[in-house]
């Protein structure tokens, strides 16, 4: 059996991610009983969320008046410890969704607990009694307190989510690259009905781990989200032990079968610009120009990365190719007998060349996303 980190390469919070599929919190409901016995079909769970001082606590009990589910304690702190000491041997990545009325709020919590666990910042929740006590969807209507926020769990060198909900702030691609340069690590992001559109829209203007959220109920919804740009994507009321297994089983034969489980698609296909790793050289009038002209990357300097992101690596082989290179070449899905008898030639297998690919990826992410003039537009 493959191990999942060579399956996947995926790490959240210096933990090894068994699989990219993530327990969405709903509070009330999720805490460590309820992330144990699904632990097996998951990598990472948000439990929760936990109000976690006086006000959100207050909204809390307003919900419970009106018949909702919450999780309601006198020491909020406490009972997140708790909570996390009994999934500190499950396997599972932990994070704990929180809201909360102030950043400091936030920071105390991490302060106590420490960096062993995901701190969710709730900016997620539509409740009127949270949004009146100035969290959940609120922070979205002002990110200057949720870039706040953020920037006071950092200060307590934590790994932090936001969980928001898109098409609420005025910019999403906004929104994703200020929470990135704010110092966030993941943006949890409800789609809610603008499925890939959105997600591939963040993933342009940011190089957060994205997990994708709302109605992922088969695997073909699942593998359009990888495709768009999502690392993970979570469920929460159709989390059920028999969804999770039949989706771990597809995605694992997927990672395997193909070798990289979230490939993009190619530029030229509507891809996000991690597919850059697929594009030929720019001699031709195709969607690669632009998109160099919009990053202001220069098609020598293009050329010049590619190039010296295979140095030294198998794919810097591959005279008999269309460029001369397989830095150049398409995506595994696309038939082409030139790469695959240059594969043959230096012993790569298709599942291995996309391995490289997504290495060759993540050099010319960094270069993209160097330095703060860059943002990506639509």
């Amino acid at each position: 059996m493959m191990d999942p980190y060579d399956r996947y390469e995926l790490m959240v919070n210096g933990t090894v991610v068994q699989t990219p599929i993530v327990l969405a919190s709903m509070a009330g409901v999720v805490d460590a009983e309820y992330a144990r016995a699904r632990r097996e079909h998951a990598g990472m769970v948000c439990i929760g969320g936990y109000s976690i001082d006086e006000t959100t606590l207050a909204a809390s009990r307003l919900l419970v008046e009106a018949g909702r589910d919450e999780f309601l304690t006198d020491d909020p702190i406490a009972e997140i410890q708790a909570q996390a000491e009994m999934l500190s041997e499950s396997g599972l990545v932990v994070a704990v969704n929180m809201r909360g009325s102030t950043p400091e709020s936030f920071a105390a919590v991490a302060r106590t607990i420490g960096p062993d666990i995901v701190y969710e910042i709730d900016a997620h929740c539509r409740q009127a009694p949270m949004i009146a006590a100035g969290c959940g969807e609120a922070l979205l209507h002002d990110t200057g307190r949720l870039e706040e926020t953020v920037r006071a769990l950092k200060a307590e060198q934590v790994t932090v989510s936001v969980k928001i909900r898109a098409g609420v702030a005025d910019d999403d691609r906004v929104l994703a690259r200020r929470l990135w340069q704010a110092g966030a690590d993941i943006l949890h992001i409800d789609l809610m009905d603008f499925g890939h559109t959105k997600l591939r829209q963040m993933r342009n203007a940011c190089p957060l781990v994205l997990i994708a959220n709302n109605s992922i109920t088969s695997f073909s919804v699942v593998k359009d989200m990888l495709a768009h740009g999502a690392d993970m994507v979570s469920l929460a009321r159709h989390a059920d032990p028999a969804t999770l297994a039949s989706l771990d089983e597809k995605l694992a034969a997927y990672a395997d079968e193909t070798g990289w489980y979230n490939a993009p698609k190619q530029l030229c296909r509507g891809g996000d610009i991690r597919s850059l790793t697929f594009c030929c050289m720019p001699v031709k009038n195709c969607p690669l120009i632009p998109t160099l002209e919009h990053l202001d990357i220069s098609r020598n300097e293009f050329i010049s990365v590619k190039l010296d992101g295979v140095k030294n690596t198998l794919l810097e082989g591959g005279e008999n190719t269309c460029f001369g290179s397989l830095a150049w070449c398409c995506k595994s899905s696309t038939p082409c007998m030139f790469r695959n008898m240059a594969l043959k030639e230096v012993g790569l297998s298709l599942p291995d060349y996309m391995r490289y690919k997504r290495r060759l990826s993540e050099k010319l992410m960094k270069r993209v996303f160097e330095g703060d003039a860059f943002y990506a537009k639509e």
